[in-house]
């Protein structure tokens, strides 16, 4: 039988190859995940509402660790920075089938009502409704649903938002649920409709999290890796 390790000399030590391989593949892991960790930061802290501010009707609360709606319909959105090139995590649970709420992305100003981010950015939907394009995971009314991977009432389910440019890509427990990119097909705004308004979003734009009438939203994180540069970011 044929010895399956090659073996090198270095100063009179024999050493196996593929240990050295095997050795230097588990280092560059290791190197790789300490920098995905570190790139990734909390944009909640789990205390208090430091960093968001909130605009319209209803309100946040935070308690045990986690943001709570009440009322609506309002907006909390991340005054820090606009947003682009990037994975947002937002983990949250739903309590009855009229739970609602939504993630706000690529919005192009600071907001003072919430009209403002529905109409010029777009709403990346929370809640367990039947329409296809109006269910968790969706760009609400621009996009029909990939899947519908929500998990049952009372359980947390994890998305994942990236904006890559004019491209968003959602994954609701890790089951791809949109992928849309600007230019895209969607389907027109019906006259009289308070749907969004038709139109390109910007690359970068302030995120919000949308309090709505109804049964709350629970979120427990969320937070946002960059990406890495010229990187395929997403299958």
């Amino acid at each position: 039988m044929l010895e399956t390790w090659a073996i090198m000399n270095f100063g009179g030590h024999h050493k196996p190859r593929n240990l050295i391989f095997d050795i230097g593949f588990i280092i560059v892991l290791l190197a790789s995940s300490l920098s995905a960790q570190q790139s990734s930061r909390v944009l909640f802290n789990g205390k208090n509402l430091s960093g968001w501010e909130h605009v319209g009707p209803g309100s946040f609360v935070v308690k045990d660790g986690m943001m709570k709606t009440e009322g609506g319909m309002g907006m909390l959105w991340y005054t820090r920075e606009k947003i682009a090139h990037s994975t947002i995590r937002v983990v949250f649970k739903l309590t009855t089938k009229e739970s609602d709420s939504g993630v706000f992305i690529r919005i192009p100003e600071k907001p003072v009502e919430p009209w403002m981010p529905i109409n010029r950015g777009y709403e990346v939907e929370i809640g367990d409704w039947p329409d296809d394009y109006s269910c968790t995971g969706v760009l609400y009314t621009f996009t029909k649903a990939l899947a519908r991977p929500i998990k049952p009432m009372g359980e947390w389910n994890t998305m994942d938002i990236t904006i890559d440019g004019p491209r968003t890509v959602v994954y609701l427990n890790n089951v791809k649920v949109t992928d849309f990119s600007e230019g895209q097909h969607v389907p027109p705004k019906h006259p009289g409709s308070i749907d969004p308004d038709r139109g390109p979003r910007p690359d970068s734009g302030f995120i919000g999290l949308q309090n709505h009438p109804g049964s709350e939203v629970y979120f427990k994180e969320v937070s946002l890796r960059s990406l890495a540069k010229n990187a395929l970011t997403v299958p």
